[in-house]
């Protein structure tokens, strides 16, 4: 069996046979029920790959959906025009590097479908690209953004800062904020040439400082619908990779089921909604079953540093974390305006969702399984 370690292109996965968790029956009803969504996610848990698994259905790529769910659903597979963007590769702490990437994707586009010198803003510039697609191809454009809010991230609650025109010291932070609101808007001005939108992220930005202007995209981070969208469940752990879980006992001279349980313990736990659906860490699981190793894999790869300062800033007590209760208004706070980590904590993977209290309407919070407990 072969594992995509650090593999995140879907066509990839599947031409050069690599294991590959069978999501397509969810991203079926995801673009056929609705059209601009929002999903937030924790590092490493496979946003990258749905975003490459939905490019390569937008292009109509038939062939690398045989046998798996989708084959029986999708009749038409047609391509639409793609625009594709990954903000997870740029290091957004220095002035000029956000405006760069952004103008590099832009350029690119118009070197396709032209350019009009009319419109000189990113926002504008965008539209027209959005438009002159749809023109010449007939079919409304698909939007993919990876990791919208890692230029915020990188530069959060920092005091890095510049003096613009006039002299006035701006935070890096607020520049980066108000260049992404900018771009965001798009979406209102294109509403007419688009066919579908997905934003993915670690963190929820406030609508306001972010999304102003945007039609607001439907959040599916807590929807019970989508809840195994990325990572994998208890029924895909029995049906993909019963083979290593054996080869995994052998070598530790445990019984199988002995083994599920270890791995249930150390990587599962991960609850995205009310109904509480296991999900595991898909990185640690694989890198699990490549290496043949039980470690921790997931929080080895490094905590976030605005998590870090944001931890060290409120003077909070991790101790506290593993039986937290939270308000379903507590997780729609967003991360710019926080006034306790508990949403971030959530979001980012360190807080899962233990229980949900239908009466009184309040979630109880924990740590999802061993590796982030002992990391």
């Amino acid at each position: 069996m072969k594992y995509p370690i650090g593999i995140q292109s879907f066509d990839q996965i599947r031409e050069d046979g690599y294991v590959y968790v069978d999501k397509t029956g969810l991203i079926y009803n995801l673009v056929t029920q609705g059209k601009t969504y929002f999903l937030s996610r924790p590092r490493r848990f496979g946003k990258s790959l749905l975003v490459s698994t939905l490019a390569c259905y937008f292009q109509g790529r038939k062939d690398l959906f045989a046998g798996l769910e989708i084959d029986g659903l999708e009749k038409d597979w047609y391509e639409y025009p793609i625009f594709r963007i990954d903000f997870n590769g740029g290091l957004y702490t220095q002035l000029g590097i956000l405006e760069a990437t952004i103008e590099g994707y832009l350029g690119n586009w118009e070197d396709i479908y032209g350019k009009n010198p009319n419109y000189t803003t990113i926002g504008t510039r965008f539209i027209e690209i959005l438009r002159r697609a749809y023109e010449l191809t007939g079919r409304r454009a698909v939007v993919l953004i990876d990791e919208y809010d890692k230029p915020i991230l990188d530069v959060l609650d920092t005091e890095a800062c510049f003096y613009d025109d006039y002299g006035k010291q701006v935070l890096l932070e607020n520049h980066n904020r108000e260049i992404l609101k900018s771009f965001y808007s798009t979406f209102k001005g294109a509403d007419q040439y688009l066919r579908f939108v997905l934003l993915t992220g670690v963190t929820k930005f406030s609508q306001v400082s972010v999304f102003s202007g945007f039609n607001q995209p439907k959040d599916i981070s807590m929807d019970e619908r989508y809840e195994a969208l990325c990572g994998i469940t208890q029924n895909e752990l029995e049906a993909f990779f019963e083979e290593p879980t054996i080869q995994l006992a052998a070598k530790y001279q445990y019984t199988v089921k002995e083994m599920k349980e270890l791995l249930r313990r150390q990587y599962d736990g991960y609850h995205f909604s009310k109904s509480c659906v296991d999900v595991y860490n898909p990185f640690s699981l694989i890198n699990a079953f490549a290496q043949k190793s039980y470690e921790n894999y997931w929080f080895s790869t490094g905590t976030p540093t605005f998590l870090i300062e944001l931890l060290q800033q409120m003077n909070f007590d991790i101790r506290l974390l593993d039986r937290m209760d939270a308000k379903p208004e507590d997780f729609d706070k967003a991360t710019d305006c926080l006034t306790d980590p508990i949403p971030v904590l959530y979001q980012s993977g360190y807080l899962t969702i233990k229980s949900y209290d239908t009466f009184f309407r309040t979630y109880t919070l924990g740590y999802p399984n061993e590796e982030v407990r002992i990391g």
